[in-house]
């Protein structure tokens, strides 16, 4: 187990964001996954809670491998609430305060879909979304997948239990082939085991 941060191979930049944060000790989840992401290509399933720190996990590795002279779509989280995407969004805006030329843009029913059509002028490289406006984007032909390296399904039984089946599915046929997928579960029922096998 490393038991402090710079062990992790992460950029300086994020780590002095952290800092400010008060990230002190990684916990178990951020010691597997953050050197997973950062050093392998293979696919990832987790079983964690929330409250187990994983949106760094997944945030500070996706932060760091994205390339900012790039402007494409690097990295898609897929969350099951809009309070959930509103809050990573702004974690890893948190995190990345220090990295110049990183975008993120959440995107999430309840809100005015033009208005986050404009904001795709700002060229994202990361989204997070819920699964029904993230569909509805796709189908507008507003957003485009098909640089995604790293898709990352937060919550993934939530997003299953609250119909979100036939969306995921859509969402993730947009995606390339060759790409990382990280799937987050605090339980792992059948559906979520079935996205497994198909996607990953």
């Amino acid at each position: 187990m490393k038991d402090h941060f710079p062990s992790l191979s992460l950029r300086n930049e994020l780590l002095k964001g952290i800092k400010e944060l008060g990230f002190k000790q990684p916990t178990p989840i951020q010691n597997k996954v953050i050197p997973h992401v950062l050093f392998s290509k293979q696919d990832l399933i987790a079983t964690a809670q929330t409250g187990t720190g994983k949106t760094a996990a997944f945030g500070l590795p996706l932060l760091q491998l994205t390339n900012v002279a790039n402007k494409s779509i690097q990295g898609l989280i897929l969350c099951p609430t809009r309070e959930l995407c509103l809050q990573i969004g702004k974690d890893l805006s948190s995190y990345s305060k220090y990295l110049k030329g990183i975008n993120i843009l959440s995107v999430y029913g309840g809100e005015k879909i033009q208005k986050q059509i404009k904001n795709f002028k700002k060229n994202p490289q990361i989204i997070v979304g819920t699964p029904g406006r993230t569909r509805d984007l796709i189908e507008r032909k507003k957003l485009f997948l098909g640089n995604v390296k790293r898709l990352i399904l937060d919550e993934s039984d939530e997003m299953l239990s609250m119909g979100f089946k036939e969306d995921l599915d859509i969402i993730l046929a947009e995606t390339p082939e060759e790409k990382q997928t990280l799937l987050f579960s605090a339980t792992m029922p059948k559906e979520v085991m079935r996205i497994s096998e198909n996607y990953m």
